[in-house]
């Protein structure tokens, strides 16, 4: 973008980078400057005037005007003026004033009138960080078709953008803008900002490009793959043999099987070693048995000396993982000395910081090969249980690779249902009914310890209650250090665990059958469907209850209605906005003042298609 240094400075002020942007700073309101001989009343106007006489009574300035274009008398009235104001009206002086004009009874006045030198055209006012006449110049000298069209939008599009700066005929009614000119608005608000986000992408070389095939290890598997986890795998295996380190983040429901893209993955890099990172002891260890279960251990044709695989936890003594094929660990695993590998892989990626991500990647990496000096980097991939909107995962592939599984390998059984105190007695029949058949219950609670502000228990206040009627309660928390001995001994004899959403992501409990939610509107529904994720792990009745002391709620009873994860991150998305995916700061609120990601997909589609295949011009012709 070839822009003056001065012009810099300015975008530096109103917090922009780019043309498209600077056309995103719409006007506030428009000036009329064309003059008129039509009176119009209660509107602003211009009078062509002459100055008759200046009266200046305490707080106002009176100035008797004998108006040209009207051939009428006005009486303009300015409040409390300043010292400059004073000189602009000079007896016997013809110059054109701008104000509100109003008439009663046949006599007209001019509220505020200010001098104006840009007769004949409809002038644009904006509200920003520059001053108005600062502001106008900057957009007056920068904001052309050319400029606009230099920066990918179409010549149609940037059209629409400049008649909002640059009115013609008619006044613009900002009130009412045309789905033509929103639709634009709407378009270069995402195109800018997936530019943005595509700038944030880094391209490495990778470690290995060699790709195994997994089809005849998936035909060992008891049973059959789905078609979206296939689908998937195919990606991984399309990212796997190019010679460009894969970013590939995988978004599947709870229960969608994502555990056997991770095995693929794992399969499909051999010879080459892989890393899995998750983030507790609980889900490590579960993988880390799903790994065994599933990939061939021992020695066999295929695999001459079988896949070794490790667990690494803060417990694992030193084994010296030069020798394992398949890495799993927790957080432990930044803290040793980790030998090269071709595939690093996060499972729930949001748990875990950025730092922590790169950390791994680099303990990995072969830091010393280089390639036209650039380091080589392993493939990555991040797993995430937490579906995101079909909308967002399109914008995301600015700057990563991203698929989705949407469907699960069995449809679960769980009602849904929003209760309320006078549900109480009949929700105690119900838990007492489960545990009698063997099965498990969650309670939920939104606070550890009491709280003035919250109207609900806290688990102090509430676990003596539950604790008095039934045995083999369990608590845990966030805080509690003891957590992951605690779940697992409740997996083996527990009846009732009480906790806060400490165990919404990760842990599988295989009779936990009912889950009960203490205020629940409090939670996103997300969330909430992470922890309705937790029963009905192996086909079990599940029951979910919604709490609230609410007397109705639309969010709550809707999500009732949904059992899919990625409608419920739409629902989310039209109850809790956005959020702000580039900074990674705000989970919810108004990122976008335009496009509106819950409603606007056929825009999203068009500017993802688009920018596609701008993104791919511009790499064929860049050299990275």
């Amino acid at each position: 973008m070839n822009i003056t240094k001065e012009q810099e400075e300015k975008f530096k002020k109103l917090g922009i980078s780019s043309y498209c942007e600077l056309a995103l700073i719409i006007p506030s309101a428009y000036e009329d400057l064309r003059l008129s001989n039509k009176l119009q009343t209660h509107a602003m106007g211009l009078i062509d005037a002459t100055v008759e006489s200046v009266y200046r009574a305490p707080n106002s300035l009176q100035v008797t005007f004998f108006a040209h274009n009207f051939g009428h008398i006005i009486t303009g009235v300015i409040f409390r003026p300043k010292p400059y104001m004073m000189h602009q009206f000079k007896v016997g002086e013809r110059d054109c004033y701008y104000g509100m004009i109003e008439c009663k009874s046949g006599q007209c006045s001019i509220s505020m009138p200010k001098k104006v030198t840009n007769i004949g055209a409809i002038t644009p006012k904006y509200k920003s960080p520059l001053r108005s006449d600062v502001m106008f110049r900057l957009v007056q000298s920068s904001l052309t078709k050319e400029n606009l069209i230099s920066e990918g939008l179409s010549e149609e599009i940037a059209e629409e953008l400049l008649k909002l700066h640059f009115p013609e005929e008619n006044m613009p009614n900002l009130r009412d803008l045309s789905q033509k000119t929103i639709n634009a608005l709407k378009y270069t608000e995402l195109f800018t900002y997936m530019k943005k986000l595509s700038n944030k992408r880094r391209y490495f070389k990778s470690l290995t490009s060699a790709c195994r095939d997994y089809k005849e290890w998936a035909e060992t598997l008891p049973f059959r793959l789905t078609d979206e986890q296939v689908k998937t795998i195919e990606d991984i295996k399309a990212d796997f043999a190019k010679d460009i380190s894969a970013k590939r983040m995988v978004v599947g429901d709870v229960g969608s099987g994502k555990t056997m893209v991770i095995l693929a993955s794992c399969i499909m890099m051999l010879p080459n070693r892989s890393v899995l990172m998750a983030p507790t002891t609980i889900l490590a260890n579960q993988l880390f048995v799903e790994a065994k279960k599933f990939l061939p251990s021992a020695p066999c044709k295929k695999y001459p000396r079988g896949i070794k695989i490790a667990l690494v936890t803060n417990k694992t003594k030193d084994i010296n993982l030069d020798e394992y094929d398949f890495i799993i660990g927790t957080h432990a695993l930044l803290y040793r000395e980790l030998p090269c590998a071709g595939l690093v892989m996060v499972d729930e990626q949001h748990r875990f910081g950025t730092q922590q991500r790169n950390l791994l990647e680099k303990l990995v990496s072969s830091g010393d090969i280089l390639n036209q000096g650039g380091q080589k980097k392993p493939h990555f991939l991040q797993f995430s249980a937490t579906p995101i909107p079909r909308t967002q995962a399109m914008i995301e592939t600015a700057h990563i690779d991203v698929s989705l599984i949407t469907t699960t390998p069995f449809k679960k059984d769980i009602s849904s249902r929003v209760i309320h105190k006078n549900d109480f007695k009949d929700l105690l029949e119900h838990i007492k009914s489960e545990i009698n058949s063997g099965n498990q219950v969650l309670l939920v609670y939104p606070l550890v310890e009491q709280s003035e502000v919250l109207d609900y228990q806290s688990i102090d206040e509430a676990r003596g209650f539950w604790e008095k009627r039934f045995g083999n309660v369990y608590v845990t928390h966030g805080k509690d250090k003891e957590k992951e001995e605690v779940l697992l001994e409740f997996d083996k004899k527990g009846d009732i665990l009480i906790a806060t959403t400490v165990v919404e992501v990760g842990i599988s409990l295989p009779r936990l059958s009912t889950v009960v939610i203490v205020g629940a509107e409090r939670l996103g529904l997300s969330t909430l469907h992470q922890l309705r994720g937790r029963v009905s792990r192996t086909g079990l009745k599940g029951h979910c209850f919604l709490y609230t002391n609410q007397n109705t709620s639309e969010r709550l009873d809707r999500f009732t209605q949904t059992a899919s994860g990625f409608d419920i991150a739409n629902l989310d998305l039209k109850f809790r906005k956005g959020g702000d995916l580039l900074k990674g700061h705000n989970q919810s609120g108004t990122q976008f003042k335009w496009i509106d990601l819950a409603e606007d997909e056929e825009i999203v589609r068009s500017v993802k298609s688009d920018f596609k295949r701008d993104s791919k011009s511009s790499l064929e012709s860049s050299s990275w």
